[in-house]
């Protein structure tokens, strides 16, 4: 840690590694570890046995974020459950709420007031606007974009390779446009648009761009009324 910060709180076995900065009244529960390059604000509270900092690893198969930097940064107020993994080259903004069991991957940015559920999954290159409520167990897929103000209910999942891997194919997950609602355990194909303020069905199957302010369902996917 660069330097002893005010009024820090720190449960038992609380590893903190070199180059981590922290700022005043900070909480961290026990057995968490903050490892290098990590940037904690002010009067942020972080639960026990997480992992903040983490260095992406892998293989030849998988591919790296689009850009990778040495930080991760966690602004003021920002408050984080139990068992969370963070990456690093990730930017958590101010009075976000993170549950417990949640993973967000490298090059990731979370908007001011977004809420990340329990155990939802948030995977590299991905943008997550303000006032965001991704709820349990969703997963937003690598490339996606998520505008203000989106709501992304319960186990929803969303793709990015069009093709699995078997034809080159550039990644690209679903633009979720502003005030877009998706209902819980919804699919969005990979690259699909959704238009403001739209909302998607429980268990709809996205399978192209949605315009805006419609209200769709159905496997595929179909307008069921506009929203006046």
């Amino acid at each position: 840690m660069d330097k002893t910060p005010k009024n820090i709180n720190l449960g038992k076995n609380v590893v903190i590694e070199k180059d981590v900065t922290i700022g005043e009244n900070v909480t961290i529960g026990h057995n968490t570890v903050i490892l290098r390059g990590t940037k904690i604000g002010n009067n942020v509270q972080i639960g026990a046995n997480c992992v903040l900092g983490i260095k992406p690893l892998g293989n030849n198969q998988m591919r790296k974020a689009d850009t990778y930097y040495n930080h991760l940064v966690i602004k003021d107020f920002v408050k984080i459950g139990n068992i969370v993994s963070i990456y690093l080259g990730t930017l958590i903004d101010k009075h976000v709420f993170i549950g417990d069991h949640a993973s967000i991957r490298e090059n990731v940015t979370v908007g001011e007031n977004s809420v990340i559920g329990r155990a939802s999954i948030i995977e590299l290159n991905s943008k997550i606007g303000e006032k965001c409520t991704i709820q349990t167990l969703a997963y937003v897929t690598g490339d996606s974009i998520l505008e203000n103000n989106v709501f992304i209910g319960p186990c929803v999942s969303m793709s990015n390779d069009k093709y699995m891997g078997v034809h080159p194919y550039k990644l690209k997950g679903p633009h979720v446009k502003e005030g877009a609602k998706i209902g819980n355990n919804a699919s969005l194909l990979p690259s699909v648009t959704i238009g403001e303020g739209t909302i998607v069905g429980a268990g709809a199957v996205v399978t192209k761009n949605l315009e805006k302010k419609q209200i769709v369902a159905g496997v595929p996917a179909k307008k069921i009324k506009d929203i006046q």
